[in-house]
């Protein structure tokens, strides 16, 4: 069969797309990215993978079975069985990707009221690691709650053996111990550590304190959400109090349509303003 494959709103490579085609190859299928002025008129499946509800709809269909799923498309979608259980992705479809993505455990422990993955994909639970992309320099670690995992010691172990930097893109400060704070400083970090300031009825800064004493400042990144249930002055406190602590802040607006949280955000990421001018001068200019 030809097999033709769809990922417009993907960022970074896509995983069930990569699941995707190495169940078809196995199968002895032409599988390749979809081109309508070839495929049109002679694909027999085509998936097309959509991440937000936001993405345009695409106008060069061709006509045969069309198979569509993703988060933006529909939140409860899942691959089959026999093609999710694929641990071996196909990185073949990104030749210049140079890094590996990595999974321990899907889920989260959370229930965030901004957050889908909790709906998605249910109670935080481990689940069997991906094999590498043979031409991988660095690992982007997906877990959603890394230190949430009941399985992470193992996933430290794992990570320590394949010896390779990590980005972590989910570090929940509120599941660190001295233990876990000590495993993050084994390991190589290809970025800072991510983690996240969301609630600003729940002050962070003891936790973040604590978490001080054995993880240096200059190593985190905080992401901080602003514009869902927040007011300017919780943003503006959550940002100096991260300043305070020598923690590198990243504005997250929630509505990025909205001139005030563009602009906050603007102000807090460019590192050489947000150092050397005050929000209350920068909003004037």
């Amino acid at each position: 069969m030809k097999v033709r494959l769809l990922a417009r709103d993907s960022k970074m490579p896509n995983i069930a797309i990569m699941k995707i085609s190495t169940y078809h190859k196995h199968l002895g299928d032409d599988v390749d990215w979809y081109n309508p002025i070839f495929d049109y008129n002679n694909t027999d499946i085509l998936y097309e993978s959509i991440l937000f509800n936001f993405t345009k709809p695409y106008a060069y269909y061709p006509n045969c079975k069309i198979i569509k799923g993703g988060t933006g498309f529909d939140i409860k979608s899942q691959l089959p069985k026999e093609i999710d259980e694929i641990i071996e992705l196909d990185y073949s479809l990104y030749p210049n990707c140079d890094y590996s993505m990595q999974f321990y455990s899907r889920g989260c422990v959370r229930n965030c009221s901004f957050c889908v993955v909790r709906e998605k994909e249910g109670f935080i639970k481990s689940v069997q690691p991906f094999k590498l992309n043979p031409n991988g320099k660095h690992i982007e670690v997906l877990d959603n709650n890394f230190f949430a995992n009941p399985e992470w010691k193992n996933a430290v172990k794992d990570l320590l053996r394949i010896n390779q930097p990590i980005n972590l893109h989910g570090v929940d400060v509120r599941t660190l111990t001295q233990e876990k704070c000590v495993a993050l400083n084994k390991l190589k970090h290809y970025k800072q550590i991510h983690i996240a300031w969301d609630f600003p009825k729940f002050d962070m800064k003891p936790l973040l304190e604590y978490v001080l004493q054995w993880i240096k400042p200059y190593k985190l990144m905080c992401y901080v959400l602003i514009g869902f249930n927040s007011t300017k002055e919780e943003d503006l406190y959550r940002v100096e109090e991260l300043r305070k602590l020598k923690i590198d802040p990243f504005v997250m607006p929630y509505n990025k349509k909205d001139s005030y949280q563009k602009s906050f955000a603007r102000w807090v990421n460019m590192k050489a303003t947000f150092k050397s001018v005050k929000w209350q001068d920068y909003k004037k200019s």
